[in-house]
C-alpha cells in the first residue's frame, strides 16, 4: 500500500510541475500579446467610466490569453536567430562558412552558387510556398528549379532580352518580360500567351488574390491584366517617366512605384490618379519593399539613405545611412539590402521598428547584385547577380509554421489542383483594391446635399409654378362668386403659396451670409494686416 501511495504522489508532483511549466510558458506568451501594462483606476471618481474601463481591460487580458493558447497549439515551432556570445562578439561578423559548419546537411544544401556568366545578370522569383524558383537571365535564359531536391525542372532559351520573371498562381505558369512583349509560359516551357498590349515591360508583379498581372513599361504606363479571363482591367499613364521600381503591398494589393523625382506613388486599377503620392527622397528612388504586415515600407534613394515609413500615418520611422539597389523583407521582418557585391541584413528583434545591423555577406569581387529575394518558409536568401545566382543562409528569416490552406511546401498534385479551384472561386474583383481594405462590407456614409446655385433655385421655382398653373382648375360657383377678379385673386394666392418655400429659403441664406460677414468683420486682424481691413462708413 505504501508503494502505491508513493507512486500516486510522484504522479501528482509530475502533473503539478508540468502544469506550472505550461502556465509559465503561457504567461510569457500572454505578455507578448498584452497591450501595455494595466491602467490604474483608483483616482477615477466616475463609477460608470471606471466600470467601463475595467471591463475593457478584462477583455484585453482575455484576448491575450486566447491568442497565447492558439499560438501554443497551432504554432509549435519557434524560429531561431543568431546570438552573439558576450558584448564583444557581433552577429554581423559571423560568416557563411561558420554557419555551414554548424547546421545540418539538409540546411547546408541551401547554400550554393550557380555560375552562368554567359546569360547573366539574373533575376529571381519564388512560388508562395517556396518550393520552386524561377531564374531569368538577361540574355534569354529561363529556368524553373525545384528547390527541395535542387533539380532544374525546365530550361528554355528565348533568344532575346529578358528583363523580369514572375510566377502566376503557382509553378504551373510564369510570365517573362522580354524585349518587345510579355510572354506567359507553362510548366513545360511552352508559350501559352503573348501580351502585346503591354509593350516593352520593365517590371512585373502578380496579385494572387485578384489574379491580376501588373506591369510597368518603358513609357511609364501601368497595366493590369486579368490572367483568369485574358482581359485588360486597367491601363494607366503615370505621367512620371520611366521606372523599374515596383512592388505590391501584401496587405491591400496596392501597387507602389518609385520614380526618378524621389516620389513614391500608389495605384489601383480602377483609378487613373494615384491614391497616394509621397516625396520620400531628394534623389531618384532606387529600391522599394513592403513588410509582410503591409504597414511598413522601406525605400532607398540615390542620395545614400534608406528610410522606413509607417503607412498608417505616412511618416518616417527611421533613416539609415547607405545605398541599396534592391530591398526585400523576409516573412519574419528582416530587411535585406544589396548594392554592388555586398549584402547587408537588418533586424528588429525588439519589435519597436528600430532596425540595426544583423548580418553581412560579401560576394566575390566584381559581382554586381541585381536582385535579392527571401525564400518563403526557409532561412534562405536568394541573390541574383552578374555571374549567375547564389543562395545564403539567414537564420530567423523564414516562418517556421506554415498554414496548409495558405501555402503548403509539401503539397501534392491533387492538392495543387484543388487549391487552384478554391483560388478562382475566392477571386476578388479589382474594385476591392483600396488603401484601407477594412472598409469593405461597411455602410457608406450619406453625403450632405450640395447647395444649389441661384440659377438652379430659380429654374426649380419656375418649374414648380408652371406645374401649379397647369393643375389649377377653377370650379363654377354661385352667382357673384365666379367673377373674373375673384378667380384671378385665387389663382395668384395658389401661385404665391407654391413660391413661398423657395423665397423663405433665399431669405434664410441671405441672413446667414450677413451674419458671417459681421463675424468676419469683428475678428481682429494682426497689426500688419489692419491697414487692408474694410473701413466702416462714417455716420
Amino acid at each position: 500500500m505504501s508503494v502505491v501511495k508513493a507512486t500516486k504522489e510522484e504522479k501528482k508532483k509530475k502533473e503539478t510541475e508540468e502544469q506550472e511549466e505550461i502556465s509559465e510558458d503561457l504567461d510569457l506568451k500572454v505578455k507578448k500579446y498584452l497591450r501595455g501594462g494595466a491602467a490604474n483606476f483608483d483616482d477615477l471618481k466616475d463609477k460608470k467610466l471606471k466600470g467601463q474601463l475595467s471591463h475593457r481591460e478584462f477583455l484585453y487580458g482575455a484576448s491575450a490569453k486566447a491568442a497565447a493558447k492558439y499560438e501554443k497549439w497551432l504554432m509549435p515551432s519557434e524560429g531561431g536567430y543568431l546570438e552573439a556570445d558576450g558584448p564583444v562578439e557581433k552577429t554581423w561578423r559571423i560568416k557563411q562558412e561558420d554557419i555551414r559548419r554548424e547546421v545540418d546537411i539538409s540546411s547546408s544544401r541551401n547554400q550554393h552558387d550557380v555560375i552562368l556568366p554567359e546569360f547573366s545578370p539574373y533575376t529571381l522569383d519564388f512560388t508562395s510556398n517556396g518550393q520552386y524558383m524561377a531564374a531569368a537571365g538577361r540574355k534569354g535564359h529561363l529556368a524553373i528549379v525545384d528547390m527541395k531536391n535542387m533539380i532544374p525542372r525546365r530550361e528554355i532559351q528565348v533568344g532575346e532580352t529578358v528583363r523580369d520573371v514572375v510566377f502566376l498562381q503557382d509553378q504551373s505558369f510564369f510570365a517573362a518580360a522580354q524585349k518587345k512583349y510579355t510572354y506567359i509560359y507553362g510548366q513545360e516551357g511552352i508559350e501559352a500567351h503573348c501580351l502585346k498590349d503591354q509593350g516593352a515591360v520593365l517590371k512585373l508583379q502578380f496579385l494572387k488574390n485578384h489574379f491580376l498581372l501588373a506591369s510597368i513599361n518603358k513609357f511609364g504606363q501601368l497595366h493590369y491584366e486579368d490572367v483568369s479571363m485574358g482581359a485588360m482591367v486597367g491601363n494607366i499613364r503615370t505621367g512620371l517617366g520611366r521606372t523599374d521600381v515596383m512592388q505590391v503591398n501584401p496587405y491591400n494589393a496596392v501597387v507602389a512605384l518609385g520614380h526618378s523625382g524621389g516620389t513614391v506613388t500608389m495605384w489601383k486599377p480602377t483609378s487613373s490618379a494615384p491614391l497616394v503620392k509621397m516625396l520620400c527622397h531628394h534623389g531618384p528612388v532606387s529600391a522599394l519593399a513592403f513588410h509582410p504586415n503591409g504597414h511598413l515600407m522601406a525605400t532607398a534613394g540615390k542620395e545614400k539613405k534608406i528610410k522606413l515609413w509607417d503607412l498608417r500615418k505616412f511618416e518616417v520611422l527611421q533613416t539609415l545611412p547607405g545605398h541599396a539597389k534592391t530591398l526585400d523583407f523576409s516573412q519574419k521582418g528582416l530587411l535585406a539590402c544589396g548594392i554592388g557585391s555586398f549584402v547587408q541584413v537588418l533586424s528588429d528583434f525588439s519589435g519597436t521598428q528600430n532596425y540595426s545591423r544583423y548580418m553581412n555577406h560579401s560576394m566575390v569581387k566584381g559581382y554586381k547584385i541585381s536582385n535579392l529575394l527571401f525564400r518563403p518558409y526557409e532561412d534562405v536568401l536568394g541573390i541574383g547577380h552578374s555571374m549567375g545566382w547564389s543562395s545564403i543562409l539567414i537564420p530567423g528569416s523564414g516562418e517556421p509554421n506554415f498554414d496548409s490552406w495558405v501555402a503548403n511546401p509539401f503539397e501534392t498534385r491533387k492538392q495543387r489542383g484543388e487549391k487552384e479551384v478554391h483560388l478562382l472561386l475566392d477571386k476578388l474583383p479589382p474594385e476591392t483594391i483600396m488603401l484601407d481594405p477594412t472598409k469593405i462590407g461597411t455602410v457608406k456614409t450619406a453625403r450632405k446635399k450640395e447647395k444649389l446655385t441661384k440659377k438652379e433655385v430659380e429654374a426649380e421655382m419656375d418649374a414648380t409654378v408652371e406645374a401649379v398653373k397647369d393643375s389649377i382648375n377653377m370650379k363654377k360657383k354661385t352667382k357673384g362668386r365666379s367673377k373674373p377678379s375673384k378667380k384671378l385673386k385665387k389663382r395668384q394666392e395658389i401661385i404665391a403659396k407654391a413660391k413661398r418655400p423657395f423665397l423663405e429659403q433665399q431669405m434664410q441664406d441671405g441672413q446667414l451670409s450677413i451674419k458671417k460677414q459681421k463675424i468676419s468683420e469683428e475678428v481682429e486682424l494682426p497689426k500688419s494686416l489692419q491697414r487692408f481691413a474694410r473701413k466702416k462708413a462714417a455716420t
